[in-house]
This record gives structure tokens, C-alpha cells and sequence, in this order.
């Protein structure tokens, strides 16, 4: 009984994969999170994160809902793109759920920054000057968590862009978007830690990481809604 409760034809496991797509697209907050940081300015960094709590809170939450998401998506995709390849698909969402695990586990670096905001009694020893250095310090190791789990996302990418380029049923563009961008997500990932002018490029970060994935996985969210399931005819393998 459980296990037909779980079972999704194509068409609804494409709907489910788009709204919890367009969930993590309108809900992750890089874009209003990342400018209260002034890089190598801990002070600023400080003063802004103090005067907008609230929002850094907002930021924490909706990382939250974000991974939620992405677990619905994983277990979504893996019905959708079974048909192709079922292992490189059960594989694709293993990847994925890595990713949940670790960037939940990363999220603890922004939760540990809060009791720093509040001016908690336990830290009444800390100047102001040590306070900013350690917000900044935790803020450092949510980047390189983040890098770390954006190592396994990139791996789920790469898979599912191969799965949509064999599948027969999915355009092949958006296959090769999704390959592109799973380069670029290794790319990325992987020059944060060997070159620290890499992680300093925003520029670099927008053409290798940023614009190929919006590209390929928003153009995937918009045909999964509209189109997935429709015409699937690929056999289980």
C-alpha cells in the first residue's frame, strides 16, 4: 500500500519537481543575504548583519523551506527520469540529498552567528572587536561548507543532464545547459579552495556558476511544468 501511496506517473512527479524548482529559485537568499557582507571588513559586515537581524533570521528560514525543497525534488526527479536509467537516477537523487545533508548541517555556521547579534550573556567577555571576528570567522565557514556540498549538487546536475540528453523525451538543449552547468558548479566549488582571488571574482562566479545554472535549471523548470510528462515514451532500463 505504501509503496503505491509513493509511486508517481510522469506527468505529476514533472509538475511537483517544477514547483518545488521555482520554490528553491524564489526562496534561496544569496542575492539579499550576500550584500550585508563586506569582504575583508568584519567591522561593516557586523554593523550590517546587527542592523538587519530580522532579515539574516528571514535568510535562515528560508534555507530551510530551500532544502525541504530540494528533498521533494530529489525524490521527484528520481520518478521523472527513472524511465532512462533507473540507478543513474536513484544515483542523481542520492547526490542530491547529500547536498540537503551537508548544507543543513553548514546552515549551523549562520545559526552560531545569532547569539553573537543578540549580545548573548555567555559571550559578555568578548569585546565588540572580537565579536565581528567571530561572526566573520563563522560566516568564512558557511562559504567553504557551502563548497562542499555544491561539490555533490554539481554531481546530481551533471547526471540529470545526462539523463535528459539519452532520455529521448526531454529537448537535448537542455541536457547540454545542465552539463555546462555542472561543469561549472566543480569548477567553481573546487577553485574556492585552491585560489583565494578566485573566491573574491564575483565576476568569475556569475560566467563560470551563476548564469549557466539559472539558464539550464530554470529553462528545466519552466518545461517540466509546461511539458514534462506529456510525452514520455522511454522504457525502464
Amino acid at each position: 500500500m505504501i509503496d503505491k501511496m509513493t509511486q508517481l506517473s510522469q506527468r505529476k512527479a514533472a509538475v511537483i519537481a517544477g514547483l518545488a524548482y521555482l520554490i528553491v529559485f524564489f526562496l534561496t537568499p544569496h542575492a539579499w543575504i550576500d550584500k550585508l557582507i563586506v569582504p575583508g571588513d568584519a567591522a561593516a559586515t557586523f554593523t550590517n548583519l546587527s542592523g538587519s537581524e530580522s532579515l539574516f533570521r528571514v535568510g535562515i528560514v528560508s534555507w530551510l523551506i530551500v532544502l525541504v525543497a530540494d528533498t521533494v525534488l530529489a525524490w521527484a526527479l528520481y520518478y521523472f527520469l527513472k524511465p532512462v536509467n533507473r540507478g543513474l537516477s536513484f544515483l542523481a537523487g542520492c547526490f542530491r540529498l547529500l547536498f540537503v545533508a551537508i548544507f543543513a548541517v553548514n546552515m549551523l555556521s549562520w545559526a552560531e552567528i545569532l547569539p553573537l547579534l543578540e549580545g548573548s550573556e555567555l559571550l559578555a567577555t568578548l569585546n565588540k572587536s572580537q565579536l565581528e571576528a567571530q561572526a566573520m570567522l563563522h560566516y568564512a565557514a558557511y562559504i567553504y561548507g557551502s563548497n562542499i556540498a555544491f561539490i555533490f549538487f554539481g554531481l546530481h546536475i551533471g547526471i540529470v543532464g545526462y539523463l535528459v540528453w539519452k532520455s529521448g523525451y526531454i529537448p537535448r538543449a537542455l541536457g547540454v545547459l545542465l552539463l555546462v552547468a555542472f561543469a561549472g558548479y566543480l569548477i567553481d566549488s573546487f577553485a574556492s579552495f585552491l585560489s583565494p582571488n578566485y573566491a573574491n571574482n564575483d565576476t568569475a562566479f556569475w560566467i563560470i556558476v551563476a548564469l549557466p545554472a539559472i539558464l539550464s535549471e530554470f529553462s528545466l523548470t519552466i518545461w517540466l511544468l509546461i511539458k514534462g510528462g506529456k510525452t514520455a515514451n522511454a522504457k525502464n532500463t
